[in-house]
């Protein structure tokens, strides 16, 4: 599937969020590296664009364009900072996505209405320090006391931690059922008992912030459950399905607009009487980046496509997470080349793209865990 090819409604989409990114928010994409924060009311621009509530019914204050518009949008917003769609896939993509999914009717309606149109922000809180790769080991307990449960543990690399007014976490009622005991909660910032820590320093991705999440007796009530007990591993596998195809079309567009600069570049570079792209050294690099970028595209649209028909997509989704963030670390790594010595200065964002890219291949699963799940599927019996 082309863009030529998409709906006429995704096609007006795609135009106006990209004009709304390169007069909006790339302007202030250096600040956002420099201060390792985004400020409020950039978000609030976001928000007012729409872009919280792409892939959700109207009902909820979405704008009801399912999983291939939220696909279509997102690759567009790979044109600016990485961290802008971070905050938007860990509040909306997987916190907000985790209610959707799991219901009530009654909790849906309680939270997405303030996560789709962003006025409030949300995170998704699973891995844990000794359960990463591993989710169905969680050690995170929730105990049923009454009308509440209570919560005892810790979360790791939580995604908006700092700035998060609502939490989707998953801990475990009964740890001897291992993966048949976890179980999803909303649990709100100010619930007494929790404790966020402070934000995490990383390679990349700054702006979007992360931290650790600390259970100490934090009281639950019983109506924040996300589901039915014991439901919260398949839940979060089904969240994660969403979450890996709007990474993966984040991955496309990044991996587009390298492609775009190098060739821009290529073409204005000159070494020994000619521009570089007149090398083939150079040349075949590109061709080969612009053939993956237009695979990896399809794969995605194909995958959101199919969600959208109601099919479950794992083994294409984690196809599509797969090859498309393994895609764009060959294109970021070829864009430092072609873009040589400049490519590796702080002056240009080609140096922030390489880094930014390189955890694509560990959050939301690792490449080795997508490898695992399509085996599985590629093995199961029947």
């Amino acid at each position: 599937m082309t863009g030529s090819e998409l709906p006429e409604e995704l096609r007006l989409l795609q135009r106006s969020v990209r004009e709304f990114v390169e007069t909006r928010l790339q302007p202030r994409e250096y600040l956002i590296e420099d201060r390792d924060e985004i400020p409020r009311e950039l978000l609030d621009e976001v928000a007012a664009m729409g872009l919280f509530g792409i892939g959700y019914p109207e009902r909820y204050g979405g704008s009801g364009f399912g999983q291939l518009g939220y696909c279509v949008a997102v690759e567009q917003l790979a044109r600016a900072n990485a961290s802008l769609w971070n905050v938007i896939g860990g509040s909306v993509g997987l916190c907000g996505m985790t209610i959707q999914l799991g219901g009530p009717d009654e909790l849906r309606a309680r939270y997405l209405p303030a996560l789709v149109t962003g006025k409030k922000i949300g995170a998704y809180a699973l891995s844990e320090p000794g359960a990463g790769s591993d989710a169905g080991a969680l050690h995170t307990t929730a105990r049923r006391d009454g009308d509440r449960y209570v919560l005892d543990g810790a979360k790791t690399f939580i995604t908006n931690a700092p700035i998060a007014d609502v939490f989707a976490v998953f801990a475990t009622v009964d740890r001897e059922a291992g993966a048949k005991g976890i179980t999803g909660f909303v649990v709100e910032r100010d619930t007494a008992g929790l404790e966020v820590g402070p934000s995490d320093a990383k390679m990349g991705l700054h702006g979007s912030t992360t931290a650790q999440l600390f259970f100490r007796e934090a009281a639950v009530p019983a109506d924040q459950r996300i589901g039915e007990e014991g439901k919260g591993f398949e839940l979060a596998l089904r969240t994660l399905d969403h979450g890996r195809l709007g990474l993966a079309a984040h991955a496309v567009g990044a991996a587009q607009r390298l492609l775009e600069a190098s060739i821009s570049y290529a073409k204005g570079r000159t070494q020994f009487g000619r521009p570089i792209a007149a090398n083939q050294g150079v040349q075949w690099p590109l061709a080969d980046a612009a053939t993956e970028i237009h695979a990896a595209r399809l794969m995605v649209y194909d995958a959101a496509a199919r969600l959208d028909h109601g099919e479950r997509v794992t083994e294409r989704a984690a196809m599509a997470k797969l090859f498309a963030t393994e895609m764009l670390g060959r294109v970021a790594d070829t864009a430092v080349q072609v873009h040589g010595g400049m490519g590796y200065m702080k002056e240009l964002w080609i140096e922030r793209a390489y880094r930014d890219a390189r955890i694509y291949r560990i959050y939301e699963g690792t490449s080795e865990i997508q490898r695992v799940v399509i085996a599985a599927a590629l093995l199961a019996d029947g």
